[in-house]
């Protein structure tokens, strides 16, 4: 199949350059590397080994790309407003013959598809679940440091066989990948999110040292019951107290790590507050269920965004 990535940073870099490598054929949205890229190609230090693409097909905008017929957006959810001028293009107008394409929308949050979907009326969704750590934090080079597999949660695809194409091609290029249920994955993905982001934040640290401490594991753990209890009360079966014991142990085990939103914190960029806690927080409480422990932290964040 043919991708365009949107948001070729440290998620879109990875995963179109592992599906570059393969063989497909992966078109890039690039900006303020544009030029870097062009002349120099894509670097790659990763854990399951580096490489590097001399090549790629780089635009400045997607009116120059091709049809295709998987769109990845690796967007920070903040940027979320540029797909009114970003998508339009990739998607086929009525007098056409190419099929509209699956759109994944590789992102953390709660509620970002419905969002997406209420622009873009009939448009095909998929939830991409990314677990990986991963940085870009210099010009046309992707730093993997562990973990990469990811899951795709069918939000409104209708086209079956490019669903089962996406999955098969992610996985021949070496990245394991598996179909979930849409509303389980989004909330089991909150689990691990919703804590250690706005905990690294708030707390100027690391993942590893969050769980040394035995006062914040305490509390990393209350987080992560704190969203397991709101799935649970929104009738997500699938998920209980063992995936919260199983992403602690995931985490020991994993590299010292500084989640997207701490990085964004460190390099004074908006902090994507709004999906990760503010959302799943509304969704929650009109269900009637509060997660205190996660509005506090929602509180701090929004606090130290006032000073970025």
């Amino acid at each position: 199949m043919k991708y365009a990535i949107i948001g070729t940073g440290a998620i879109g870099g990875y995963y179109g350059a592992r599906l570059a490598q393969s063989g497909q054929e992966v078109h890039f949205l690039l900006h303020s590397d544009y030029d870097y890229v062009k002349e120099h190609g894509l670097q790659v230090d990763s854990c399951d080994g580096s490489f590097h693409l001399d090549h790629i097909n780089a635009y400045r905008t997607t009116s120059d790309m091709p049809a295709v017929d998987v769109v990845l957006v690796c967007l920070k959810t903040i940027n979320n407003h540029l797909l009114d001028t970003l998508l339009p293009p990739l998607l086929p107008s009525s007098n056409t013959s190419h099929p509209s394409p699956v759109v994944v929308l590789i992102q953390n949050g709660i509620g970002v598809e419905a969002d997406v979907e209420s622009r873009f009326p009939g448009i095909q969704l998929v939830a991409g679940l990314a677990f990986i750590c991963s940085g870009k934090t210099e010009p046309g080079r992707v730093n993997h440091q562990c973990y990469g597999h990811i899951n795709f949660g069918n939000y409104s695809c209708r086209d079956e066989v490019r669903m089962q194409a996406l999955l098969d091609e992610f996985n021949a290029a070496g990245i394991k990948a598996g179909q979930v249920e849409y509303e389980e994955a989004r909330w089991k993905k909150a689990v691990w999110n919703m804590p250690f982001n706005g905990m690294t934040v708030a707390l100027n640290t690391q993942t590893d040292l969050l769980l040394k401490n035995p006062d914040t594991r305490q509390l990393i753990y209350d987080q992560m019951m704190e969203v397991i209890g709101a799935a649970r009360h929104l009738g997500v079966t699938g998920i209980d107290a063992s995936f919260a014991d199983l992403m602690i142990q995931m985490t020991d085990e994993m590299t010292p790590y500084s989640p997207s939103m701490k990085l964004d914190f460190d390099f004074h960029r908006p902090m994507e507050i709004h999906y990760l806690y503010t959302r799943p927080i509304e969704i929650a409480r009109r269900a009637g269920f509060r997660m205190p422990k996660l509005e506090m932290l929602e509180a701090e964040l929004k606090f130290l965004s006032k000073n970025l």
